[in-house]
């Protein structure tokens, strides 16, 4: 018997969550197996916070590293680099260095970033439309709920 938490353990739970998930209707019984961790993997990167923001930031066109940074609040210089490396490598975005002084560097979207830009915006147009909703709903359940994780806002 395998010992708990390696890898046979893992790839049996995975087995038992996507066998119950053909059990129930939904969107995730269309995923076959070998492709269910891969849509997770590219949601988790889609749906972070910040690449939604930094692709709906280069809707426009190529923007300077220097204006995404001043575009997007709250976003630290770490995590903006980070980010842009993570989407570029996953071919969503590109990255031009000019040879000049002071250097330049832009981003923009590839083909493939451009895809995804109409849902992107669409998210963060909801999230701006339902903010208020969602706060209260947030707000209620903390007040009506014991012991739940009263985070502010």
């Amino acid at each position: 018997m395998a010992a708990k938490g390696s890898r046979v353990d893992m790839r049996i739970a995975r087995a038992n969550v996507r066998a119950a998930v053909r059990t129930v209707p939904g969107p995730c019984a269309r995923w076959g197996d070998l492709d269910a961790d891969f849509i997770r993997e590219v949601l988790d990167l889609v749906g972070d916070k910040w690449s939604v923001l930094i692709i709906g930031t280069l809707a426009e066109g190529p923007v300077r590293y220097s204006d995404l940074a001043a575009a997007i609040p709250g976003i630290s210089q770490r995590m903006l680099t980070l980010t842009l490396k993570q989407l570029q490598r996953d071919g969503l975005l590109t990255r031009v260095s000019y040879p000049e002084i002071p250097p330049r560097v832009e981003y923009s979207l590839t083909p493939l970033g451009t895809s995804l830009l109409s849902t992107v915006l669409a998210l963060a147009e909801w999230a701006a439309d339902h903010h208020a909703e969602v706060r209260r709903s947030q707000a209620a359940y903390d007040r009506d709920t014991p012991g739940s994780a009263r985070k502010a806002p």
